[in-house]
């Protein structure tokens, strides 16, 4: 903003080239006026609206005034040469015609701007009524797209790698969801359109977005979840900001954000002059011509209006041009108000101190509810007395220096008093005579309008027997406020005797003027009642209150007047010189009814600022112009005095000259109740509105601080209706609204309140009145409203996206229930909201649906561009449909998370979000049977759509076995029994054939449970493709099962076979394929659990007696003899066994507490048939080992081939190294039991059978061994027979023991008889052989240890 005190010569030639180039486009036909000119001829008031209009606008009026001009601001009549006369309109085409008229709106729109902004300066610059909320919630700095797409590009950098931001794969994974589903969305890009998406928004989405994925993250010891939220928020704002510097930023911030703070008057007009398109000079000129520094004359022009709103009160009561009134008992009401708005207006400025910035009191004028300013000097009761005005001045006296003591000797000390007359005295320091300078200060205070100043020079006395110093001179002085500042020559007054008679003393006395003296002087004065005598006499305008001034006459050393006149209810003006009144040169009086006071002053000057000073104090409509001003005028060749030209004189005249040179006198001097201000403030409003909606913050339609404080004082002060207003903003707000805005619905809501209570009568200030037009214009702002309102809700996703703004939804729907009611008391039912409220909803689910719908078609035809045009396959039909159902996931999850705040307005809210879920379900649900229908029987590609769907569903409280869940599980039930169908019959010829061609050999297991490892995730739940051999059905041959890679890292033991194992695995895979389905109806899916317990229990039962049978057979084709090798095929049955015992707990078993325990009935089989097994493997043993006696049959005692083998012997044994008879066969033995053993127990992998086995063969093998002995009781063994035996039982023995056979088991009853037998024999042999044993014994020894070894 310009200073005031700017140059003024710069201005001048600023504005004389902005005049001229104006002039130069004049010069053409129809080309714009010059705006530097306007109607020397023109009255002031004309023109811009007449009697009427100013009714409307007086004290709230304005709505509907009668007679005056709408648009509030005519333009003004043109004088003489202002325009080139128009050429006739033949010469004037079409064409130049419409460029003149829209000149003259341009023009017209000007000055109507240029007025305005004169009344805005006002309320700027004396406030009265109005202060700057500080309340307000500070808005947000909104998004542009520029800055949108710059944060695309920040995250989508970051995701890339890109940046130096260190972050973990949750965090990554947090951000890429982030910036797909919220930076790309389209409801986002909108939102920025509008102007309602700030920074923080999407802070606070990002916020909420990653607090359930951080709630679901494990614990970790020493590292809590709020520490995790707050590292990850810090990340998003470091990827937010990118690369720039925070502390630009925070600075760019602060300059920016002026327009949230509170403002200075510069910047406030620097606001309005952007936002009336006022130029800056134009402002220069207006705000220096107006005054607006002058608090005085601000506090002036309001007095005025006020009495001209009092005055237009009255006029519309005597005239009767009321608006129109909904009833015509408002008429009177109407008066009433206006006359108590300005009483209260009149309040609020009394109320402020008379001057920013002074100590003293105000005297409270008491006031009769209607009384009029012009009034008030007629009640008694308001009279001043003298000791109402009170002054209270402060003087400084500085002493400079003296001159003239030539009597004095050099060296002499001299010294200055001073004092103010009934004051304390102050004295200066020493000084020598030879210097006698000081440059001291005194400061004083007095109440003396007229005080005496004394200063003294001293010398000090050298007498001895002097008391006093002695007194040199003197100086009495008697300053007032206008007396000159600055130092001055005085000559002293001596004594007669003092030889130095030529003595001066420089000093200089300021007085300052007191915050409430307005101007002071000598004048001349003769009155009727006061100052009766034509005398010249000191005054003082005095100002006691903001509406009590009095002219005061001091004389010198008074602190009271001596006489007052309260200036209440006087005019005052200039008045030629009276004759017979000898004194005084310039002439001017202040009338009243009754009274006429004449004052004169000594020069021109003098006069016109005194009647400046008490036109502002009378408050009185006539401007007076000095006698000097009116004959320019009229030497211009002006037909009409200029009545209402600006009277600032001096250091404002030339400003008024200036602002008449260029155009702008009519503005400043216009009448204020002249106007509509009611159409005037609309154009305002709706200006600052523009302007606010453009800064960079996201107001939602709110006004800042600073605008809110000034349109508040423009209503005040101008009388706008608080209703008007508000239709107004409204009005507007609706308009931008419907145009694609953000406009905050709590705003709505508090205007359409404010309005409703208005025309409904139930005003909380008690305002009663209410014109047909405010009726009017609210019914049809209500219905504008409420169709606005249904149709956000209907696009509440869109409209309010990701919950933003914070709580808008909640806000809209509390509005909509406050429009929907029919007066302000009578709250709606219920019942009428929900209905209204669910067709809202019924109709959003089909937006909603629709919109997601061309989203998932736009986003195919992207990914599949050559695909185009082909015809679309049931297959990618499906995956479509697929696609479709996770965006309709992806939306109920958003409605869910970001839209339930509705149920804090209303507790039906959630219902309705049900409804509306399930009406979206349902238009859903018609694609999806679409797509089904296409697809070729017997195929399961849809189950996945199936789990999609049902996962989410079974999960929601709300739709959980609702309409759609029950539709989807009718749609799925058949399929899921026939899957279940065809997969029973092909597992059951799996197992025919694959026991059929099986070859026994063991496999890697499939089916270990092994809870610690992680499989490979899946994107979508797989069906298993079981192969299904030799159906005859017309249903795809699925692959069969090969084991991925990755299980042969995981699992190293050898198993079942490759026909159990599949079938184990096929089992498993359809039980937990089943299980994955969450069949949501408990009943059909315990009937889905019960059949497939039970298949896997009757394919299992077959497995395990296809096994057993199998193994019989294998054993009988094996050899008996010890060169018996146990084969991998015995192992794997009984890995089968194993298995299937395994995989029956987990296969057969149900939940607790139900009748059908299958797996019971199997684990029986399963133990009988190991039974079997191993009795039968035994019973192998057994044969081999009786192989292996029968050998040592032979050697019986008594028989042939025992007598010839001996004597055979011993003659072979003189000639040759016969090796031991029978060694071989007990070594085939032990080879052979140990081998077995060995396979077994490495082969097996059931720990318990094996120990049964080794159990049943050790006691099977000595009981074969005892009965052979038994059986020769009556025989001695032979040697070899004995040797044989005492190595086979030893080392049965003891391998038995290495195996883990108890010692009870190992030291049978048989055991012990078999080796006391041997022992005997033992002996026996030794007496008769004599060494024949060679060592062989069933004695313990190292030998044999070692030998074992």
């Amino acid at each position: 903003m310009l200073d005031p005190s700017s140059s003024e010569e710069e201005s001048d030639e600023i504005l004389e080239e902005e005049s001229g180039k104006e002039a130069l486009g004049s010069a053409a036909p129809g080309a714009r006026l010059s705006p530097s000119r306007t109607s020397e001829g023109s009255a002031g008031g004309a023109g811009l609206g007449g009697a009427g209009a100013a009714a409307g606008a007086g004290g709230g009026g304005g709505a509907g005034a009668a007679g005056g001009a709408a648009g509030g601001l005519q333009p003004g009549s043109r004088a003489g040469g202002g325009r080139p006369s128009s050429p006739s309109p033949s010469v004037v085409s079409e064409k130049e015609k419409e460029e003149l008229e829209r000149l003259q709106k341009e023009e017209e729109e000007r000055k109507k701007r240029l007025q305005l902004y004169v009344f805005v300066m006002r309320c700027i610059a004396y406030p009265f009524n109005a202060k700057q909320p500080t309340d307000m919630a500070r808005r947000q700095q909104k998004i542009s797209k520029q800055q949108l797409q710059t944060v695309k590009d920040r995250f989508q950098a970051f995701l890339n790698g890109e940046t130096q931001i260190v972050a973990d794969e949750a965090f990554m994974n947090a951000v890429q969801s982030y910036y797909e589903v919220f930076l790309k969305s389209d409801r986002v890009a909108r939102m920025v359109q509008s102007g309602g998406c700030s920074a923080n928004d999407s802070r606070e989405v990002f916020k909420k977005h990653i607090e359930k994925r951080v709630r679901s993250l494990p614990e970790i010891d020493g590292l809590s979840k709020e520490t995790v939220l707050s590292s990850w928020m810090a990340k998003f704002d470091a990827i937010y900001r990118g690369e720039e510097d925070p502390r630009k930023q925070q600075a760019r911030m602060t300059a920016s954000a002026a327009s949230e703070l509170i403002l200075s008057k510069e910047q406030l007009y620097e606001m309005f002059q952007n936002i009336l398109g006022i130029k800056k000079f134009e402002h220069q000129l207006l705000y220096n011509a107006c005054q607006l520094d002058n608090p005085d004359e601000q506090a002036a022009q309001i007095r005025r209006e006020l009495d001209g709103r009092l005055q237009m009160a009255d006029q519309i009561a005597r005239e009767r041009k009321f608006p129109k009134f909904v009833s015509k008992e408002m008429e009177n009401m109407y008066i009433e108000e206006l006359k108590s708005s300005v009483n209260l207006l009149m309040a609020n400025l009394e109320s402020m101190p008379v001057s920013k910035g002074g100590e003293f009191k105000l005297q409270k004028l008491k006031r009769s509810h209607n009384a009029s300013i012009i009034d008030m000097g007629e009640e008694s009761e308001n009279q001043l007395s003298k000791s109402d005005v009170v002054l209270s001045f402060s003087l400084e006296v500085v002493i400079m220096e003296v001159q003239g003591l030539k009597s004095l000797a050099p060296n002499r000390i001299v010294y200055c008093t001073m004092e103010v007359e009934g004051g304390e005295k102050l004295q200066t320091d020493q000084a020598e005579a030879s210097k006698p300078t000081w440059g001291t200060q005194g400061d004083f205070s007095t109440t003396h309008a007229l005080p005496a100043v004394k200063v003294k020079l001293f010398t000090e006395s050298t007498g001895v027997l002097a008391l006093e110093d002695k007194e040199l001179g003197r100086v009495i002085l008697h300053p007032t406020p206008n007396s000159p500042k600055q130092s001055e020559w005085h000559k002293m007054t001596v004594s007669k005797n003092c030889p130095d008679q030529d003595l001066k003393i420089k000093l200089a006395v300021r007085m300052d003027k007191p915050q409430n003296m307005k101007h002071s002087g000598y004048l001349w004065a003769i009155g009727k009642n006061v100052w009766k005598r034509w005398k010249k006499r000191f005054f003082v305008l005095v100002q006691v209150s903001q509406y009590t001034f009095a002219m005061c006459s001091y004389r010198e050393k008074k602190a009271e007047p001596q006489e007052l006149l309260q200036l209440d209810g006087y005019t005052v003006d200039y008045t030629d010189p009276q004759p017979g009144l000898e004194g005084g040169r310039a002439f001017f009086n202040a009338v009243k009814e009754g009274d006429t006071v004449i004052f004169a002053s000594d020069d021109e000057q003098d006069r016109i600022l005194w009647v400046q000073a008490m036109y502002r104090a009378t408050g009185q409509s006539h401007k007076p112009v000095p006698p000097t001003q009116v004959q320019k005028l009229n030497a211009k060749g002006g037909n009409v005095p200029q009545l209402d030209a600006p009277i600032s004189q001096f250091s404002g005249l030339k400003d008024a000259d200036r602002a008449q040179k260029h155009g702008m006198d009519e503005f400043i001097s216009s009448n204020p109740c002249n106007f509509d201000h009611a159409s005037l403030f609309e154009m305002v409003q709706r200006l600052t509105l523009d302007h606010r909606l453009n800064d960079s913050y996201s107001c939602l339609g709110w006004f800042s601080p600073g605008q809110v404080f000034v349109l508040d004082e423009y209503c005040a002060r101008n009388g706008v209706r608080g209703c008007h207003r508000h239709l107004c903003y409204l009005r507007d707000l609706l308009e931008r609204a419907e145009n694609g805005a953000m406009i905050d619905p709590t705003l709505l809501h508090y205007s359409f309140a404010f309005c409703a209570s208005h025309v409904h009568g139930n005003r909380p200030d008690g305002i009663g009145t209410v014109t047909v037009e405010e009726k009017e214009r609210f019914e049809e702002i209500k219905e504008r409203l409420r169709v606005l309102l249904e149709n956000q809700i209907t696009h509440f996703r869109y409209c309010f996206p990701f919950g933003r703004p914070e709580g808008a939804l909640k806000a809209t729907l509390s509005l909509l229930e406050r429009v929907l009611m029919k007066d302000i008391v009578t709250p709606v039912p219920q019942e009428e909201v929900k209905t209204v409220i669910r067709k809202c909803l019924e109709q959003a689910a089909l937006v909603n649906y629709s919109r997601l719908s061309e989203y998932a078609k736009i986003e195919e035809n992207q990914k599949d561009a050559e695909n185009v045009g082909r015809l679309i396959t049931p297959a990618k039909k499906l995956e479509d449909t697929i696609r479709l159902a996770e965006l309709v996931i992806e939306v109920l999850q958003q409605n869910e998370e970001h839209h339930a705040e509705g149920k804090e307005a209303f507790a039906w809210w959630s219902d309705l979000m049900v409804e509306h879920a399930e009406t979206f379900l349902s238009l859903f649900a018609v694609d999806m049977d679409a797509a089904l229908e296409v697809q070729p029987p017997d195929t399961w590609d849809s189950f996945p759509l199936f789990q999609l769907l049902n996962d989410f569903l079974r999960t929601d409280y709300n739709l959980c076995n609702g309409k759609f869940h029950k539709h989807l599980q009718d749609l799925f039930a058949p399929l899921v029994v026939r899957y279940v169908d065809l997969m029973e019959s092909s597992i059951a010829q799996s197992i025919h054939r694959g026991f059929e061609r099986e070859s026994w050999e063991p496999v890697k297991s499939l089916t270990s449970n092994l809870p610690n490892v992680n499989l490979p995730n899946v994107n979508l739940p797989k069906v298993p493709n079981l192969p299904v051999p030799n159906i005859p059905l017309g249903i795809p041959q699925m692959p069969t099962f090969s084991a991925p890679s990755w299980m042969a890292a995981i699992y190293d033991a050898d198993n079942g076979s490759g026909t159990s194992e599949d079938l184990f695995w096929k089992l498993d895979a359809l039980q937990t394929f089943i299980r994955d389905l969450h069949w949501p109806e408990e009943e059909f899916g315990k009937h889905l659990e019960q059949r497939l317990k039970l298949m896997a229990s009757d394919m299992i039962e077959s497995c395990v007696k296809r096994t057993r049978i199998a193994f019989e057979v294998k054993l009988q084709k094996t050899s008996r003899s010890t060169d018996f090798r146990v084969p991998q095929s015995i192992c794997t049955m009984f890995n089968v066994m194993v298995d299937a015992k395994a995989q029956s707990t987990k296969l057969c078993s149900m939940e607790m507490g139900q009748e059908h325990q299958y797996h019971s009935k199997i684990d029986e089989l399963i133990e009988e048939t190991v039974k079997e097994m191993i009795t039968l493997l035994v019973a192998k043993f057994v044969t081999i080992l009786e192989g292996v006696l029968a050998k040592l049959s032979r050697y019986d005692e008594g028989t042939l081939f025992s007598s010839f083998l001996s004597f055979t012997v011993k003659a072979a044994s003189k000639y040759v190294d016969v090796p031991k008879p029978g060694m071989d066969v007990a070594d085939a033995y032990v080879t052979f039991v140990r081998h077995s053993q060995d396979v077994l127990r490495d082969k097996v992998n059931e720990e318990m059978y094996i120990e049964r086995l080794f159990d049943q063969w050790y006691n099977s093998s000595m009981n074969v061994i005892c009965t052979w002995l038994t059986d020769r009781m009556d025989l001695q063994l032979h040697i070899y027979q004995l040797k044989t035996l005492i190595r086979m039982v030893k080392k049965t023995y003891r391998d038995f023991r290495l195996q883990g056979v108890l010692d009870s088991t190992l030291n049978s009853k048989t055991y012990e008889t078999i080796r006391n037998r041997l022992t005997v024999e033992e002996a026996t042999a030794s007496v008769s052989e004599g060494g024949g044993l060679q060592g062989i014994s069933m004695k313990d020894s190292d030998e044999e240890d070692e030998e074992d070894d």
